[in-house]
């Protein structure tokens, strides 16, 4: 074997650890560190499902937006309290998803989220906002989680209690998955 071709051996093997070894560690050391809202912006369903937006409210409170675009389109605000895991869950644009007539109010709620949280917190209740959306978010509901969302990991990791952890994944495309017999 020339020097070239051990050079070009040695140089895929590289790369190949990299992606193997060098990679994995990578997210593991990032889940050790500190996590940004910056990281918290990814596609969570192959190209057509994810997660933006996500912003810090203030006082333990975080939102963002998940979004949907596969043979129609959705879009849903949540808001969580960090330490609480109270959340609350608004539909703010939809088209060919249901039966129902398509609208499209993301903009309008992102504007009343916001003004909510300009007074006092004690004013700006999930059930209150939950109130102020009526008549431009659909299916408005609270909740409460189990498990860490991305943004309270990123803002507020020491309010997650006894919350599941949240864990950064990197989305695997499904041609990767399948294993042929």
């Amino acid at each position: 074997m020339t020097v070239k071709g051990l050079f070009v051996m040695a140089c895929a093997f590289k790369q190949r650890l990299a992606v193997f070894v060098v990679l994995p560690l990578t997210l593991v050391a990032g889940q050790a560190g500190a996590l940004t809202l910056s990281e918290c912006v990814r596609t969570t369903h192959i190209s057509h499902g994810g997660e933006a937006k996500h912003r810090d409210m203030g006082e333990g409170r975080v939102a963002w937006l998940d979004w949907w675009s596969n043979e129609g389109i959705a879009d849903r605000i949540f808001v969580v309290e960090c330490a609480s895991g109270e959340a609350l869950h608004l539909l703010t644009a939809e088209e060919r998803m249901s039966d129902r007539l398509p609208f499209r109010k993301t903009k309008k709620a992102e504007r009343i989220l916001e003004q909510q949280h300009e007074g006092a917190r004690v004013f700006a209740t999930l059930s209150r906002i939950a109130d102020a959306m009526k008549g431009t978010a659909r299916d408005i509901e609270l909740f409460s989680i189990t498990e860490e969302p991305c943004a309270c990991a990123a803002l507020y990791a020491d309010l997650r209690g006894d919350k599941k952890p949240f864990e950064l994944r990197p989305v695997t495309p499904l041609a990767k998955t399948r294993k042929d017999p």
